[in-house]
């Protein structure tokens, strides 16, 4: 049977309030000897705090919640070492939600940090924060941080990079490379972050004189197996393109392994790009051209924003940009 905090104190004789002022470092007027006598007890019975347990008396706990859209993804994994790392520095740990892209997956990972009295929530999705999201997480004590999601909020904490820059710039350059019919294999329409990168695309089009080919974007899941499925279907419409732009580099994978499949060369024939710069555009063959993101900084960031908020709540709310950079690979040539 566990040893209880009441257990400890009965052995000691002394109150239980005594022995969680000792065990919280409040000693703060315990004798020596008794604080001693009570680290003696809990060292001989091997006895754990209970954290929710504390968190019931306290409202408070040294955990803080982290809602990522995909584990699968090697940019989310980034961003939750980023945050675990700086959370640990200051004494906290980490909880990790993974919702496979489901709003309502993410709703519910909110109410139950609430419930679990989380010391604050790293919020990262990308959906648009609707309603009802928005007042799962304002309606608490609960500080919280974006991460690349609505980046053009100016009352709430958040850590971002403006995909819709970092498009513009990776279009540009393929148009400096003489392409002019560049197909776009966008994520999900209802994406907030696939919004941002695909008005870059258009933008970016526009901004040189290029007309927009509807026909050439094509919509779907930012994965693997959604990459090569969008690229069979633009191969199939025998649409005239030399480069395919992807939302994401998972999806940039999928597209060469396509393209390979079907004996098309890359960059020889059509070129290929990527976005976020995971560690797999690096060891692709050829590898990937993309446009990075600093992940692992905008995690530390944005748990260093957290952890300062929750100790410091007069802390005011302001954002913190990174600048999405163009890494030149292999994938693209100049025709």
């Amino acid at each position: 049977m566990a040893v209880t905090i009441k257990d400890i104190a009965q052995k000691a004789n002394v109150s239980i309030t005594t022995v969680s002022r000792v065990l919280n470092n409040k000693s703060k007027g315990v004798g020596e000897e008794t604080r001693k006598k009570i680290l003696d007890i809990v060292e001989e019975y091997n006895y754990v705090p209970n954290a929710v347990a504390k968190g019931l008396v306290t409202k408070k706990t040294n955990i803080l919640g982290l809602i990522i859209p995909d584990i699968t993804n090697p940019y989310y994994p980034e961003i939750a070492k980023g945050v675990e790392d700086t959370a640990n520095e200051y004494g906290y740990n980490i909880i990790l939600c993974g919702t496979n892209n489901q709003l309502e997956k993410e709703n519910n990972y909110i109410r139950i940090l609430k419930e679990h009295y989380v010391a604050g929530i790293i919020y990262n999705s990308s959906y648009s924060i609707n309603e009802t999201t928005m007042k799962q997480l304002a309606t608490t004590n609960v500080p919280f941080v974006l991460v690349e999601n609505d980046a053009d909020r100016k009352d709430i904490m958040r850590v971002y990079t403006d995909g819709e820059v970092g498009m513009e710039k990776l279009i540009s350059y393929l148009v400096e490379m003489a392409h002019k019919h560049i197909a776009y294999i966008s994520g999900p329409k209802d994406s907030y972050t696939a919004a941002k990168r695909l008005k870059g695309y258009r933008e970016a089009l526009m901004h040189h004189g290029i007309e927009v080919e509807e026909h050439l974007i094509k919509y779907g899941q930012p994965t693997r197996s959604n990459g090569y499925d969008l690229t069979k279907e633009l191969l199939r419409s025998k649409a005239k393109f030399t480069a395919i732009a992807c939302f994401n580099d998972l999806m940039a994978v999928g597209a060469l392994q396509k393209l390979r499949h079907k004996g098309i060369q890359v960059p020889l024939d059509v070129s290929v790009t990527g976005y976020d710069n995971v560690y797999v555009t690096k060891i692709t063959t050829p590898k990937i051209t993309t446009v990075e993101q600093p992940a692992y900084d905008m995690g530390c960031e944005a748990a260093r924003m957290l952890i300062e908020k929750i100790e410091n709540n007069k802390i005011p709310n302001s954002p913190i940009k990174f600048e999405p950079k163009l890494k030149i690979r292999e994938s693209v040539r100049k025709i």
